[in-house]
């Protein structure tokens, strides 16, 4: 049985932000920087969930065809 292709869409580590003001003004181009890689990389992960679901939908009406010869078979 294939595992999941799920499994492999890992969701991005949601960027952090400081409380302070001040720290959001000193690493303001760190800050930039992760929230820039988060925008990336979760479109990236929702792209492999569309991936997946469309996967899934194929297996599953295999499996219903499958289902079904096996109905008419045992009948």
């Amino acid at each position: 049985m294939p595992i999941a292709a799920a499994a492999d869409c890992v969701p991005p580590e949601r960027p952090f932000l400081p409380q302070s003001q001040e720290d959001m003004r000193a690493y303001a181009d760190l800050i930039r920087s992760d929230f820039e890689t988060y925008i990336a990389d979760v479109q990236d992960y929702f792209r492999c969930l569309d991936t997946e679901r469309a996967r899934a939908f194929v297996e599953a009406r295999e499996v219903s065809e499958d289902y079904a010869r096996f109905l008419n078979a045992v009948e």
